[in-house]
């Protein structure tokens, strides 16, 4: 619906050029957020205005607010009056609104109409009942939504303690309580009883933020109800009193009462985990869990690709759950060919050794890993086709894990990650990246397994003739040990002379968060026939003393 005229004053608020007039009469105001059924000139019904002392006061008498269900006695303290027709049904209240001791303004309750008309500067009043406090702090105030909700809670409490209303609904709470922030500071205990909509939840929130700490408690209305009044209506006044006492103290999200919340100790949900392949991990780990981030590094050659299909192979043949994998560095149908390898003992990512297979022979391998025994839609491959931006990246990310529910994603590597992004500095580019992967575990608790290379050392001895590893040894930057759950790092003296030892990987634990166990985990040997790593002990390898030092593996 268009507006026909803008820039009216709002009756309601009294602010000036803020209401829309609508082609039926009817108006908006876009600084209380009231809407008028009948606002047109000719449409409105009169005002009545009273005037005593060159002051505005409303007129009508004192009475049984029937239409709210609320007594002679609770209008007649909160000042509220109203009218009559001849059939005996209120037809309008009048709210009175004061600036310290003084009547200046109110606001005027049309039954009928549900609408609002307000009479004098209501802006410059405080909140609706505050008069009735004055200077005089206490124990408990109870801040509600509205004017009928204000004498409904009095009423629901027994009349015992004081209750007070914003003046403009939700929208308007947050301005309305920075104004009487002094007032509502006085009390102990402040008890916000917003409406139980979404606006006045919200609301409630915002008001609580404002006040000092512990000071807020946000009421949470029984189920089937939306605001006081309604419930007084209901006559349900120790359902009021025990929602009333059970307001709990707000805290900022992400800030938990830890005495309040017992049951949730008792009841968390627990990771799911699964073994490793290799009993050493276990040992050291416990297993691999689901909204953990693990680092995967090595030095160049060191079998980071090898180790990543033997995981991938084990999560679809071990688990039930989806798979994602996100190769950066290779085409989709390499990692398809990776991990049959591992199904076939055979590296078929070898033409030569693919073509010693025939293709019913290769349709069962894919058909077992990837469609037949319930596989069918469980792993889901990021098909990049050479072009990358992290954005980009981040998003196929989530729709894995959201859309494919994908409870496990391998991420291969960290550094072509880096390389996505527009920024020169890779360390800074680093801590993006970490941070967004450690948020992305915890916010959808997929278990995220990540590839990171590891930085070249200073001496003769590198990684890739089988130096010890440590945290400093990661490229980049310190988050990568800081927001990893678990660091696994490779270690293999490729240049051996024994071929044995030169085929052994070390893998040892830097950091475990769930454990605290580190050191060494196991040995992987590799078969370079097949392609497979297999878990072995290290005294079935014969070290030579002699080269113990070149080895790397005191």
């Amino acid at each position: 619906m268009a507006f026909v005229e803008t820039h009216l004053d709002c009756p309601t608020c009294g602010h000036r050029e803020c209401l829309g007039l609508n082609e039926d009469g009817s108006a908006k105001c876009f600084s209380c957020g009231d809407y008028i059924r009948n606002f047109k000139e000719g449409d409105m019904e009169p005002t009545p205005r009273l005037v005593k002392d060159n002051v505005v006061i409303s007129e009508g008498n004192f009475n049984n607010l029937r239409d709210r269900g609320i007594s002679e006695a609770t209008a007649k303290r909160y000042g509220v009056k109203s009218t009559v027709n001849s059939n005996g049904d209120i037809t309008r209240h009048f709210y009175p609104y004061y600036n310290g001791s003084e009547e200046v303004a109110y606001k005027t309750r049309i039954v009928d109409g549900k609408g609002f008309i307000a009479t004098g500067p209501i802006s410059d009043c405080g909140l609706f009942g505050q008069q009735l406090v004055g200077d005089k702090g206490g124990k408990y105030v109870t801040l509600v939504e509205g004017e009928c909700d204000a004498m409904a809670a009095y009423e629901l409490l027994g009349s015992k303690w004081p209750v007070v209303s914003i003046k403009n609904g939700a929208q308007g709470a947050e301005k309305d309580v920075k104004n009487q922030i002094e007032f509502l500071e006085r009390f102990d205990n402040i008890i916000i009883c917003f409406d139980a909509d979404k606006p006045g939840q919200e609301a409630a929130k915002k008001v609580a933020r404002l006040l000092k700490p512990n000071k807020a408690k946000i009421m949470v209305m029984p189920d089937g109800f939306k605001d006081a009044n309604d419930m007084l209506r209901k006559n349900q006044h120790g359902s009021y009193v025990a929602a009333w006492w059970n307001a709990k103290t707000y805290t900022p999200s992400g800030v938990l009462n830890v005495s309040q919340n017992k049951d949730k100790f008792h009841n968390r949900v627990k990771k799911k985990a699964i073994p490793y392949p290799w009993e050493g991990l276990n040992k050291k780990l416990e297993g691999l869990r689901q909204g953990e981030l693990v680092l995967l590094a090595g030095g160049t050659g060191l079998g980071k690709s090898s180790v990543t299909r033997e995981l991938e192979h084990w999560l679809i043949k071990e688990t039930d759950d989806n798979i994602g994998i996100v190769a950066l560095e290779e085409d989709w149908t390499r990692t398809v060919d990776g991990i049959l390898s591992i199904e076939a003992n055979a590296k078929l990512h070898i033409d030569r050794v693919r073509e010693e297979h025939s293709v019913d022979e290769l349709n069962i391998l894919f058909d077992d890993l990837f469609i037949d025994n319930d596989n069918n839609d469980r792993v889901w491959i990021h098909a990049h086709f050479g072009s990358n931006d992290i954005d980009g990246i981040f998003s196929k990310l989530r729709y894995m894990i959201v859309g494919c529910e994908c409870k496990w994603v391998v991420i291969d590597h960290l550094h072509m990650m880096v390389s996505a992004t527009l920024e020169g500095d890779e360390r800074r580019s680093i801590d993006s990246i970490m941070t967004r992967l450690r948020s992305l575990a915890e916010e959808t608790g997929a278990g995220l397994i990540l590839v990171s290379h590891l930085r070249r050392i200073d001496g003769n001895k590198g990684h890739e003739k089988g130096a010890e590893t440590d945290l400093s040894h990661l490229r980049g930057s310190q988050s990568i040990a800081q927001l990893s759950d678990c660091v696994i790092t490779l270690e293999r003296n490729q240049q051996a002379d024994d071929p044995i030892v030169a085929s052994t990987t070390r893998v040892r634990i830097l950091k475990s968060r769930y454990t605290g166990d580190v050191g060494i985990a196991t040995y992987l040997q590799y078969d370079k026939d097949t392609g497979r790593l297999h878990e072995v002990d290290d005294s079935d390898i014969d070290f030579n003393p002699e080269q113990e030092d070149t080895l790397a593996f005191e």
